[in-house]
């Protein structure tokens, strides 16, 4: 398996941006080729929101930067000031 994980810094409204992602952002991954999980998180002090998604193989993972970086150009790129950082891997270890 293989797993991506993308970090925004600089959220002013993680309460809206999470509830555009449970409504727009994860039945849109969820339908998506090799898809395992995908977890949203954040830390709301800090200003800062977070996804993993896990695919069964690199081609998949790799797609699934495009697939959110077009989801959130299109659907909260006002609620996200900057760029993601994004790191991805092989999952080496899980329960």
């Amino acid at each position: 398996m293989w797993a991506t994980v993308r970090r925004y810094e600089g959220v002013n409204n993680p309460d809206e941006v999470a509830k555009r992602v449970r409504e727009g952002f994860v039945p849109l991954i969820s339908d998506h080729r090799g898809f395992v999980a995908y977890y949203f998180a954040d830390d709301s002090e800090e200003g800062v929101v977070f996804s993993t998604s896990v695919f069964e193989d690199p081609a998949d993972e790799e797609d699934s930067n495009r697939l959110a970086a077009d989801w959130v150009k299109a659907n909260i790129a006002e609620l996200l000031p900057n760029p993601p950082m994004i790191t991805a891997g092989h999952v080496r270890a899980q329960s």
